[in-house]
C-alpha cells in the first residue's frame, strides 16, 4: 500500500540532475528515510542524467513509500526507442567509467530490485530500497565493538547548546558552553554567532555562517572564539525549528572536533544492524568517498575541501585529514582545509612542496609513512601532533599539481600502498571540481580585490589630511584584510619609524594592542616590495602573558613563591595581558611604504591566535600598501606646504591689538579660501606717539598669497611712516608711490586709515582719510546712522595723489563702523547687501558694545546668504563708552 508519494518534472538541462538530486534527498529526508537517501540520491542522478543529457528529454521523477517500509523510485524519459544494453547474465558491463549503462551498473549494485517498464509515450526505470530491519524504536543502529575500537573523548563529553534567533542572535546558552568558551550567558545573550564563531570560508565568497544558519539542517566544522582569544575548534549540528508562534530559530548542539563521533552522522551504511542487514547487497563494503562523490557537491570552494577532508578521514578511518592546494608556482602548497588537527594547523599555512630529497619528499608523488617518528620533518604540517602514520597523495589536473590530500593517525603502522591507491582513486576524482572551484574563487576574489581598491583609491584621493589619511588606511585593512592593523610613519630617512595608528576590530583591544606595539622595537624600513612575517610583537606578548600569569599565582620565572605581588598586579591585568597576547598571536606581516623611492612608513598587519593570512589577501595588501604610501606622502607635503604657507600668513597679520584708553575696539577678520588666514583685507592698530593712535582697514585687489604679498607691504609701511611723524596724506602718498614701484607685481589697493585721540573729558577725535574704500559708518546714540568720510581716488593707480583728512569726532555712545567691500558685497543671487542693508543692520546695534556690534554684523552677514563667502571680510568696530 502506498503511503506517500512525491512527484517532479525536470527540463533537459545541465542542472536538472543537480534539482532532481535536491529533490529526492528532500523528499526522503522528509519522509524520515536518511538511512537510504545516498543510495537514493546516486542512483537518480546517474538515471536523470541518462534522461536530460543522453536522451535529450525531459524527465520525470516519481518517490513512493510503501507501507511495508520500502521505497520506490522511477525516472521516465521520452525516448522510448532508446533501448537498453543488451548483456548475458554472466557477462559483467565491464569498465565503470565509461558513459553507456552505468546508471543500470549502478541500480543492479545498490538496489534491492530493479527494471524497466516500456510504454509508446516513455521508457520508465525504477528502483526499490529497502529499509533496514531493527528492533522496534530503533532509528539507527551500529554493530557492537571492542573497548579499544571506540571513539575517543574526554572525561567529561560537554556538549553546548545554544539556540540563534532569526536575526543571527544567540538566545540561549547552557552551562556547557560555558565551561567549553569562558562566556556565561549574560555575556553572549543577545550578540550576533558571527561575533564568536571562525567560520572556515573566505570572506565575500562561498556560504558564510549566516547562510548555514538558515538552512533546515547542517553538520560541520568550525571554530568558536574563546573569551581568551583562542580559537576552540568545533564540530556542530543545527537544526532549524520553529516555536508555537511560528517563530523560526536554529538549535546549535556543539562539542570538541575531536570527540565529534558524539554528534557525526553515521555514514551510509554504518548504522546497519549486521543481523538484520539484507543480504542482496552488502552495504558496509560501501566506498563513504564515491559516496560524496555521487553526492551534490558544496557551492563554494570551502564547503567542497572541508567535505572533502571530512569523508577521506572516514574512507580510511583516521583520525585527522587535510588538503593543500598549490601555489600558481608550484613551489608551495597552503593548508586549506583540515579536520582532526589542532588550530595551529588551520588555514592557510604554508609548507613547501619539496620538503627533502627522494620520492617521498616531494608532494608530487604518492607516500605512505608508518611512523612519523622515525623520520622528523617528513612531514612539516604534522609535526607535534601526535600524528604517527600518514598517506598522502597529489591532486593533479592535466598533469599539472594543483594539490595535495592527506589522512593521519595516531597509531603507527596504519597504511600502507593499499591505500595510498585508495585515496588516489578518490583525488583522481575530486582534483578537477576542486581546481574548477579554485579558479571560480580566484576570479571572484579578484573582481572583489578591483572593487576594493577602486574605492580605495577614491577615498585615499579625497583628503590631503595626514591623520585622517592614516585612519583610512587602517580602516580599509581592519576587518577586510586583517584583524588589526598599525602604521608606522617615518618623518625623514635620519628619524626612527613612530608608530602613528592603530586599529583594531575589538574597540576594546585598541588600547591593549597600542601599549605592547609601543614598548618592542619597531619592524625595520626595508624598502623590499611585498609582506615579510613580523614575530617581535607575538614574542614580546607572550612573554609579558607568561611573566603575568606566573605573578598572579604567585611564582616568579624559577617557580619559586613571591613574598608579595605587586600592587600593579591583578586579576584584570593578567586578563588584559592574555586577551593582547592572543590578539597578535597569528601571522604578524610588515609591507612597507614606499613613495618617490624612500621609505616614509610601514603597514602593519595582524591575525588573532591560530590564524593567518592567505596569499591573495597579501598581494591585495601590497597593491594597498603602493596607493596608501603616495597618498601619505602626498598629504605630508601638503601639510608642510601649508604648515609654511600659514606660518608666512600669520607673520602678516597685526601682533595683539593695544588697550586704547577710553575707547572699545573690536577686529574680525575672515580670509577667503581654505587654509589661507591672510588675504587682500587687512586691518591695524598700533600706537603712534602719547595719546595718539593710528589704525586702518584696507583691501587689496584679488585674494590668496598674491594679495597677502601687498597686504604686508601696506601694513609695514603705514606703521614705519606714521611713527615717522607724517599725517595722513603724506602717509598715503607715499604707500601709492611704494606700490606703484612695485611695477607689474603691484595692485590698487583701497584704503581707510585715520589717527584717533581719545579725549580726557571723555569722546575721541578721529582724523580720517578714505581712499576708495568703502566709506566708515557713524553710530549715534539716537540709532541715526551716517557715512563719516568722504570717498577720495584709490591708491596703486595715479601717480600724483591729492589727499586731504577730514575729522570726526565721537561722542560717548557713538560708534565707528569700518567694513571691507567682502561685507558690502555679499550676495544672494540677485540680491546685494549693499551700504543700506549695513546701515540697516548698525541701526539695530544702539547700546551695544564695540564687540556685540562686530558680531552683530558678522552674524547678518554670513546668514545673508547660504553660500561661504567668496571675498575676505574684515570689521573694525571702535565705540566710546558712555
Amino acid at each position: 500500500m502506498i503511503t506517500a508519494r512525491a512527484a517532479a518534472t525536470f527540463e533537459p538541462v545541465g542542472r536538472s540532475v543537480a534539482s532532481a538530486r535536491a529533490f529526492v534527498r528532500d523528499t526522503l529526508q522528509g519522509w524520515g528515510l536518511a538511512d537510504i537517501v545516498d543510495d537514493a540520491v546516486v542512483l537518480t542522478s546517474e538515471l536523470v542524467t541518462n534522461a536530460v543529457v543522453h536522451a535529450g528529454t525531459a524527465a520525470d521523477v516519481l518517490c513512493l513509500r510503501d507501507g511495508d517500509g520500502s521505497v520506490r523510485v522511477e525516472v521516465a524519459d521520452h525516448y522510448p526507442d532508446r533501448g537498453l544494453p543488451v548483456q548475458d547474465l554472466g557477462h559483467h558491463f565491464g569498465d565503470p567509467d565509461r558513459e553507456g549503462g552505468r546508471g543500470l551498473l549502478l541500480c543492479a549494485s545498490l538496489a534491492d530490485r530493479w527494471g524497466v517498464e516500456y510504454t509508446a509515450v516513455d521508457k520508465r526505470v525504477w528502483f526499490r530500497l529497502e529499509l533496514p530491519e531493527r528492533p522496534v524504536g530503533t532509528r539507527s543502529a551500529g554493530p557492537a565493538l571492542p573497548d579499544s575500537v571506540l571513539p575517543t573523548t574526554d572525561t567529561r563529553v560537554r556538549v553546548a547548546v545554544l539556540q540563534v534567533d532569526r536575526a543571527g542572535a544567540v538566545s540561549a546558552w547552557n552551562d556547557d558552553a560555558r565551561e567549553l568558551f569562558g562566556y556565561t550567558a549574560e555575556q553572549v545573550t543577545g550578540k550576533p554567532l558571527t561575533d564568536l564563531a571562525a567560520w572556515p570560508h573566505t570572506p565575500g565568497i562561498g556560504t558564510g555562517i549566516a547562510e548555514a544558519l538558515a538552512l533546515s539542517r547542517w553538520e560541520g566544522s568550525y571554530g568558536v572564539r574563546g573569551s581568551d582569544g583562542r580559537t576552540v575548534p568545533v564540530y556542530a549540528s543545527h537544526l532549524r525549528v520553529r516555536d508555537a508562534d511560528g517563530e523560526p530559530s536554529t538549535v546549535c548542539l556543539l562539542v570538541r572536533d575531536h570527540e565529534r563521533a558524539v554528534l557525526q552522522s553515521p555514514a551510509r551504511g554504518a548504522a546497519s544492524d549486521s543481523a538484520g542487514a539484507p543480504e542482496s547487497r552488502d552495504r558496509a563494503g560501501a566506498d563513504p568517498f564515491e559516496v560524496f562523490i555521487g553526492s551534490p557537491p558544496p557551492d563554494d570552494l570551502d564547503g567542497l575541501l572541508q567535505r572533502t577532508v571530512e569523508r577521506a578521514r572516514d574512507m580510511l578511518d583516521g583520525d585527522a585529514a587535510f588538503l593543500l592546494l598549490a601555489t600558481d608556482d608550484e613551489t608551495e602548497l597552503e593548508v586549506r582545509a583540515t579536520t582532526g588537527l589542532p588550530s595551529a594547523r588551520q588555514r592557510f599555512a604554508r609548507v613547501p612542496v619539496e620538503a627533502g630529497s627522494g620520492r617521498y619528499g616531494s608532494a608530487r608523488m604518492p607516500s605512505v609513512h608508518e611512523d612519523l617518528s622515525a623520520v622528523p620533518g617528513a612531514v612539516p604540517l604534522l609535526e607535534g601532533t601526535g600524528m604517527r602514520s600518514v598517506v598522502t597523495v597529489p591532486l593533479k589536473v592535466e598533469g599539472r599539481l594543483t594539490g595535495s590530500l592527506g589522512v593521519s593517525a595516531e597509531a603507527p603502522g596504519r597504511y600502507t600502498n593499499e591505500e595510498a591507491l585508495r585515496l588516489q582513486f578518490a583525488a583522481d576524482r575530486i582534483a578537477l571540481a576542486v581546481e574548477s572551484a579554485r579558479l571560480t574563487e580566484l576570479e571572484r576574489l579578484r573582481r572583489g580585490s578591483l572593487s576594493f581598491l577602486v574605492e580605495a583609491s577614491d577615498l585615499l584621493a579625497g583628503t590631503l589630511d595626514r591623520d585622517q589619511t592614516l585612519a583610512l588606511m587602517a580602516q580599509m585593512t581592519v576587518p577586510t584584510l586583517a584583524t588589526w592593523c598599525a602604521v608606522y610613519t617615518i618623518a625623514d630617512q635620519s628619524s626612527e619609524p613612530e608608530l602613528s595608528y592603530v586599529l583594531h576590530e575589538d574597540e576594546e583591544r585598541i588600547d591593549g594592542l597600542k601599549a605592547l606595539l609601543s614598548k618592542v622595537p619597531p619592524p625595520d624600513p626595508v624598502p623590499t616590495p611585498g609582506a615579510r612575517v613580523w614575530t617581535v610583537p607575538g614574542d614580546a606578548a607572550h612573554s609579558a602573558a607568561l611573566r603575568t600569569s606566573l605573578r598572579s599565582l604567585g611564582l616568579d620565572q624559577s617557580g619559586l613563591s613571591l613574598d608579595r605581588l605587586p600592587a600593579s598586579i591583578s586579576s584584570n591585568t593578567a586578563g588584559t595581558t592574555l586577551a593582547t597576547a592572543a590578539t597578535v598571536g597569528g601571522e604578524t606581516v610588515v609591507l612597507p611604504l614606499v613613495a618617490r623611492n624612500r621609505v616614509i612608513g610601514m603597514l602593519t598587519l595582524g591575525k588573532p591566535t591560530e590564524e593567518r593570512f592567505r596569499q591573495e589577501i597579501l598581494e591585495l595588501a601590497e597593491d594597498l600598501s603602493r596607493r596608501a604610501a603616495l597618498a601619505l606622502d602626498n598629504a605630508r607635503l601638503y601639510s608642510e606646504r601649508t604648515a609654511i604657507s600659514q606660518s608666512l600668513q600669520r607673520s602678516l597679520l597685526p601682533p595683539e591689538l593695544p588697550d586704547v584708553p577710553g575707547v572699545e575696539v573690536e577686529v574680525i577678520y575672515r580670509a577667503a579660501g581654505e587654509g589661507n588666514e591672510v588675504g587682500g583685507d587687512f586691518y591695524d592698530l598700533f600706537p603712534i606717539r602719547d595719546g595718539a593712535y593710528g589704525f586702518a582697514i584696507g583691501d587689496v585687489c584679488g585674494t590668496g598669497p598674491e594679495a597677502a604679498a601687498v597686504t604686508g607691504l601696506a601694513r609695514h609701511a603705514l606703521r614705519l611712516l606714521a611713527r615717522e611723524g607724517f599725517g595722513g596724506p603724506a602717509v598715503l602718498e607715499r604707500l601709492n608711490a611704494a606700490i606703484l614701484d612695485e611695477g607689474a607685481r603691484s595692485r590698487f589697493l583701497t584704503l581707510l586709515y585715520g589717527e584717533l585721540w581719545p579725549q580726557p573729558e571723555g569722546g575721541a577725535v578721529l582724523r580720517v582719510v578714505c581712499a576708495g574704500h568703502p566709506l566708515p559708518l557713524r553710530l549715534r546714540q539716537d540709532g541715526t546712522v551716517e557715512p563719516a568720510a568722504e570717498p577720495q581716488p584709490l591708491l596703486g593707480v595715479m601717480d600724483d595723489l591729492e589727499l586731504y583728512e577730514e575729522t570726526v569726532t565721537l561722542d560717548p555712545g557713538d560708534v565707528l563702523l569700518c567694513v571691507t567691500d567682502g561685507v558690502t558685497e555679499r550676495r544672494e543671487g540677485d540680491r546685494m547687501l549693499g551700504d543700506d542693508g549695513l546701515a540697516d543692520v548698525l541701526t539695530t546695534c544702539t547700546g551695544l558694545t564695540a564687540g556685540a556690534v562686530a558680531a552683530r554684523i558678522m552674524r547678518a552677514v554670513e546668514r545673508f546668504a547660504a553660500d561661504a563667502p567668496s571675498d575676505d571680510m574684515a570689521i573694525l568696530a571702535m565705540r566710546v563708552p558712555e
